[in-house]
């Protein structure tokens, strides 16, 4: 009679084990809606978050929606993703209000890109990111590559985010002048726009005209006028957040890339995989997780910065990682 029902029981266990792999099998994929605080198309910030979304449909089949929000309505954005999405990403610290509209849709997972919450929310994983460690690598190239002793970077707006980036820009640079015994002035001016490259021009023309012939763009689609000018004017020129060298090998001569397609990628495919643990928290990506690091193109592109700086660069990475560097900050 007992092997009867240890029998019995077996049936069932192994039933009720295909029942669920039939469920799985017809579970369908999340849904994820990608909504951008402006437009797509700046070969950086906005198309990396997109690059790391389109290789998740690819990869893992989510289906994909976006939102461009145009500088405007990100409040309600927010709620119009929330509406059709299992995940939301909001990509730009214009999102702040996710925080309140967050708990609005306890079943909905949304990360923020760029900023974190006051406090924690449960159902929020903020990805904020150490580019000011990135740009100190950037200052520091940019000062070695120098001729006049005067460096340049153009932001968006002034912003804590974007003077990030510039804090680490100037320690690295003067990092540089300190190392070398030698002297180094790091001048910068804002767009007050990321969708202007006409601005970013006039702004790079103006730091070139202070004398700077290496200049960091930091203001996302702004920064092609950056390029611009600097194949006019015969500078050279830095990208941002991701490997832009292809737009110009011959003035771009390395990028300061902030991974954020890919930081995206790990944590929704975690999430795909049944591990929401980072949702609540804020993760901060730095040099150390890989996500940001300079690059230089790919490996047949024209190399401005030689082979020796590279390896101090590569040498100094290490020394932030390990912490016998610290980068200065605007972040708390």
């Amino acid at each position: 009679m007992k092997k009867r029902i240890i029998s019995l029981l077996l049936a069932l266990v192994l039933v009720a084990g295909l029942a669920s792999v039939a469920a799985l099998a017809d579970d369908e994929p999340l849904t994820v809606a990608l909504v951008v605080a402006d437009k797509f198309g700046d070969r950086s910030f906005y198309d990396s978050s997109k690059a790391g979304c389109d290789k998740l449909a690819e990869d893992l089949g989510i289906e994909l929606k976006t939102i461009e929000c145009g500088g405007e309505n990100h409040t309600a954005q927010i709620r119009n993703a929330a509406d059709m999405a299992d995940v939301v990403v909001c990509v730009g610290w214009e999102f702040y209000d996710v925080e309140t509209v967050g708990p609005e849709y306890p079943d909905v997972k949304f990360i923020w890109i760029d900023n974190a919450t006051s406090a924690p929310v449960e159902n929020v994983l903020n990805i904020t990111y150490a580019q000011n460690e990135g740009s100190f690598l950037a200052g520091y190239i940019a000062a070695a590559m120098s001729e006049s002793g005067v460096v340049g970077a153009v932001g968006g707006e002034d912003a804590d985010t974007i003077n990030d980036f510039i804090v680490g820009y100037e320690q690295g640079a003067q990092y540089y002048a300190d190392s070398k015994d030698t002297e180094i002035e790091v001048v910068h001016n804002y767009a007050n726009t990321y969708t202007d490259p006409a601005v970013g021009k006039e702004c790079a023309i103006a730091l070139n005209d202070e004398g700077a012939d290496v200049i960091f763009q930091i203001a996302s689609a702004t920064g092609d006028g950056v390029f611009e000018a600097a194949a006019e004017k015969g500078f050279y020129a830095i990208g941002v957040d991701s490997d832009q060298k292809y737009i110009n090998e011959d003035v771009i001569i390395c990028s300061m890339k902030k991974e954020v397609g890919d930081s995206i990628y790990a944590a929704i495919s975690a999430l795909a995989e049944g591990d929401d643990s980072l949702w609540g928290t804020t993760w901060v990506a730095d040099m150390s997780t890989g996500y940001i690091g300079i690059g230089y193109g790919e490996e047949d592109a024209v190399q401005q910065v030689p082979d020796e700086l590279k390896e101090e660069v590569a040498d100094i990475a290490e020394s932030i990682i390990s912490g016998d560097i610290v980068v200065e900050t605007t972040r708390s």
